[in-house]
This record gives structure tokens, sequence and C-alpha cells, in this order.
């Protein structure tokens, strides 16, 4: 008993320490999935901007809720550098009622029953500087790219009107997490920008559950609001989102 006591006691002398945990928001990549119900408060539009009929397209799709989710791959480069790419679709539709005769991108349509839909897909990709890491904060600030590719269409009987639109937005990235307890995480992210003919702002507000080194469940709220006034079109939307999402690290 004492050669075999001896005999472990070199054994655990010789074994190394243990490494120590890598957290998440550590790994160089992270792939993360969300998904959720939204719903709309306002969604103004007027085609064209300076000639058309400015109306609630919430009087045709309603207010939700609708389901929306989007996918990111983040990639850290080096320590406190790294990038972002993100997917993220958005769809409402309904029919309603037009309050009023409606000129919409050059057709006209009468009081009553129509169909709306409304589509906003953005594809960004961000880089990110880490500024500020410890045992509790992890925070980054950086510059997105986001390219969008947005459709409003409304459509009465045989009548029907789409306005498509395809831009490039710069927007300001900031995103914070906050360990507060061993698995338990407050988490920030924004992005946004604002200008004279438009804004445009994406944030969320999660608490995240870490299921094991690699992997967490998050839930929380999401609201993405802005638009752009000009001659071609006007548009502002505001949308609410109750989200969950998985985020996985490797």
């Amino acid at each position: 008993m004492i050669a075999l006591l001896s005999v472990a006691a070199v054994a655990l002398q010789a074994t190394p320490a243990a490494a120590p945990r890598q957290r998440l928001d550590d790994r160089p990549w992270r792939v993360e999935l969300e998904g959720g119900a939204l719903w709309s408060s306002r969604n103004d539009v007027q085609v064209p901007g300076n000639t058309g009929t400015r109306f609630s397209l919430l009087d045709l799709t309603g207010e939700g809720a609708w389901p929306v989710g989007r996918i990111t791959v983040e990639w850290d480069v080096a320590e406190k550098h790294g990038l972002r790419l993100l997917y993220a679709p958005i769809r409402t539709d309904g029919t309603g009622t037009l309050g009023q005769p409606t000129s919409f991108d050059g057709v006209n349509f009468a009081t009553g029953q129509a169909t709306g839909k409304y589509r906003f897909d953005t594809y960004r990709l961000a880089y990110r500087y880490r500024f500020w890491s410890n045992e509790h904060w992890n925070w980054r600030v950086g510059l997105t790219g986001l390219i969008r590719d947005a459709s409003i269409e409304v459509s009465q009987g045989n009548l029907s009107a789409r306005k498509t639109n395809v831009g490039f937005v710069p927007l300001i990235s900031l995103t914070g997490t906050w360990r507060f307890a061993a698995r338990w995480s407050a988490l920030l992210d924004v992005e946004g920008a604002a200008a004279s003919q438009g804004r445009a702002f994406d944030v969320a507000l999660k608490l995240g559950y870490d299921v094991n080194e690699r992997s967490r469940l998050s839930f929380g709220y999401r609201t993405i609001e802005g638009g752009a006034d000009g001659d071609e079109v006007f548009s502002f939307a505001w949308l609410h989102a109750a989200v969950v999402s998985f985020t996985y690290g490797f």
C-alpha cells in the first residue's frame, strides 16, 4: 500500500497542471444561429418619395408575428482583431385594407382590400477590435459594411407594383459581454449609423448560459429601426423580435 501511494504521488507530481478553461468568446471561430418571432410597430412607405401616397404598410400586413432568423460567423484573426460575417433576412406579409386611394410606384390602387409584402435582407462584413477583455468583460468595436437587398410590394386584384432597392451602408459596430456568474453572461450587440438621408440601427440585448466550454444558449430582445428619405423612396420601419440563439466555438 505504501508503495502504491508513493507511485501515485510521483505520478501526480509528474502530471502537468490542467490548462485553464478557454472561454467561448476567446475561441478563434464562433458560429451563431438565431431565430425567433418578429413584430413591427412602424412601416411607413411612399414610392416615389416625392409624388407617391404615403401610407402604413402595417394596414396591409398587420403587426405580426412572423418568423425571423439569422446566421453569424466570427473569426478572430489575432488576439485583438477579428472579422464577422452575417446574413439576416426579414420577411413580412399580409392582407388588409387601404384606407384611401393610393399611388405606389406609378400604380394607382383603390380604397379597399390589398396585399402587402416587405423584404429586407442584409449581408454584413465587419472588422472588430477587442479593446477591453478580462475575466468578466469582453468589448469589441469596429466598422461594418452592410449590403441591403430590400423590396416592397403591393397588389390588388390584377394590379401589382414592386419597388426593389439594393445599396451599401457603412455602420459602426459595438459588442460587449459581461460574465456576471460562472456560466451566465449578459450580451449587448449594436450596429448603427445615421445621416441626413436616413439611418439604420440593429440592437440586441441577450442573457446567455454556457452549456459547456464550446457552446452557449442565449435569449433576449432585438430591435431594428431605420429607413431612407429620398425622391426615389421614403421608407421607415421599426421591428422588434424575441429571439433565441445557439453559439458554438471551435
